[in-house]
């Protein structure tokens, strides 16, 4: 069971990274190669998977934040937007 372990590890990241760069937008795939060459370097389990997550995954982008005052930000759950709750 012990020695099974690394394989299973190693099949889901490459999973992950296939799933990831398939679905990842084409403008913001990093590295400067195509997404379609991405694509084709996550076939190799391991060095793929690898790659895909160092050099060609899309950064993060962080929310934008508000100015403090609240101004665009919109009321997570029903009870909280005042429309919602003038409409009932």
């Amino acid at each position: 069971m012990a020695r099974l372990l690394p394989v299973i590890a190693i099949l889901a990241a490459w999973l992950y990274a296939m799933v990831d760069c398939a679905l990842a937008d084409r403008a913001a795939v990093r590295g400067g190669l195509p997404k379609t060459a991405w694509f084709l370097v996550t076939v190799l389990p391991a060095i793929g998977t690898a790659l895909w997550l160092i050099f060609g995954r899309p950064r993060r982008s962080s929310p934008p934040r508000s100015g403090g005052t609240g101004g665009g930000r919109r009321p997570m759950a029903p009870d909280d937007d005042p429309d919602f709750l003038r409409g009932l």
